[in-house]
């Protein structure tokens, strides 16, 4: 529904007539000595014409609009703006100016009661908006990333939720959760399905033996945030409640959790502890054993994760601090990888090209994912749970318009 009238042509015009008053009638200015000469005379009547070119390209604009909604074409109704300009001009030449103070109230009154008008009948609203309408309608258009493809939503598992860890766990065994730092969705299925591809050239395969081992379930599910500091909150939620009298939100997360059940907690980051601020929250969330990784990477971290999961199948635990107990205890542990974290290792994040980008992300994703099925390969008695923290945000803008913002992958293994 339109306007009952235009809002930029209306200012146009009583700026016009205040223009032309005081270039027509230089008696009435309130400097007279100084309006009287001829080159402000000159000045007022430039500024007249730019007026009228201006009333020009909105009408057109809003004629534009129109005939995009009708589907017709320009041609002869090119006639219409500036005709209607024209009356316009005519039937405002002999009306009396405001001052330019009275002009500004006039327009931003105008503008306060279309809002108000607009919030109690959204139906009609009192003013249009012929440029915003134009720009809007005519600028490029952004890539639609926050909505899944149809083709995409049917052939993955879609939760839109941002915890699903917990659908996951198997608390009859031992658990490890990855989260792959800057690992999105791809818009291009084709490479989400070459990230996929790795898994399966170690084994992997969906819907693979009853037993679970050998298995890879795939999907996506949303994140609130684009931040690592709460992907990892958010993956270790176990449930969340608010007190019906405080209405104070609690949250139970799994490490504490699986602690009550006898589980050893692990958490492992290749990065110092005051990174992302984890030591203010890691412990406090139930991990009893911490592995920062200053001068230790990724491929330490595997290491050191292997240990645990060996120690724990051969019916021992593994203490940090190099102790051993005949007591089985199962084990969770989550980790967050480093290899492609923006920016990109041994890379000038200011001077990054997109080629150099299509070939070093991926790369990074693939050495991390090996790094995984690997892993996961070897110890087919334990459940895995890898997801991606968020898109990678922290890339150049052309480059994060190839993936679907807030949106990231799961693979569960085993």
């Amino acid at each position: 529904m339109r306007g009952i009238f235009g809002y930029s042509e209306f200012a146009l015009l009583l700026l016009f007539v205040w223009v032309k008053v005081g270039a027509c009638h230089p008696e009435r200015s309130v400097k007279r000595e100084v309006e009287g000469s001829r080159a402000v005379k000159v000045l007022r009547i430039a500024a007249m014409g730019i007026i009228v070119v201006a009333m020009l390209v909105v009408a057109f604009m809003d004629l534009s609009n129109l005939l995009a909604i009708k589907g017709w074409d320009m041609s002869w109704r090119a006639v219409v703006p500036v005709a209607t300009c024209g009356l316009a001009v005519t039937m405002m030449w002999k009306i009396p100016a405001f001052s330019f103070p009275t002009i500004n109230l006039i327009v931003f009154v105008s503008l306060v009661f279309h809002l108000a008008a607009y919030n109690f009948y959204p139906a009609q609203p009192v003013a249009q908006f012929p440029v915003v309408e134009y720009l809007a309608r005519t600028a490029p258009k952004p890539v639609e990333r926050k909505v899944l493809r149809e083709e995409f939503k049917a052939k993955y598992a879609v939760m839109d939720t941002a915890i699903v860890t917990p659908g996951f766990l198997d608390t009859t065994r031992s658990n490890v959760l990855v989260l792959v730092e800057s690992w999105g969705i791809p818009l291009d299925n084709q490479a989400f399905d070459a990230e996929l591809q790795i898994f399966r050239d170690v084994g992997f395969a969906e819907g693979k033996d009853s037993d679970g081992f050998g298995r890879m379930q795939v999907g996506v599910h949303s994140r609130m945030y684009s931040r690592t500091r709460t992907a990892e909150r958010e993956d270790l939620v176990y449930s969340l409640r608010r007190d019906s009298v405080t209405r104070r939100r609690d949250t139970t997360f799994t490490p504490n959790v699986l602690a009550g059940l006898g589980y050893e907690t692990y958490f492992f980051v290749g990065l110092d502890s005051a990174v992302q601020w984890r030591h203010k929250y890691i412990r406090n969330i139930g991990f009893k054993n911490v592995n920062w990784g200053t001068g230790c990477k990724d491929e330490c971290i595997v290491q050191k994760m292997d240990s645990v999961l060996n120690a724990t199948a051969v019916g021992l635990s593994y203490d940090s601090a190099g102790g051993d107990s005949t007591q089985a205890r199962k084990v969770f542990a989550a980790w967050t990888t480093t290899e492609s974290k923006f920016p990109l290792k041994d890379v000038d994040p200011y001077r990054i090209s997109m080629a150099d980008l299509e070939v070093l992300y991926p790369a990074a994703i693939e050495k991390t994912l090996k790094r995984v099925a690997d892993l996961a390969r070897k110890h087919p008695e334990v459940r895995f749970i890898v997801q991606g923290d968020h898109e990678p945000i922290l890339s150049p803008l052309p480059f994060q318009e190839r993936f679907y913002k807030r949106w990231t992958p799961y693979v569960v293994l085993n």
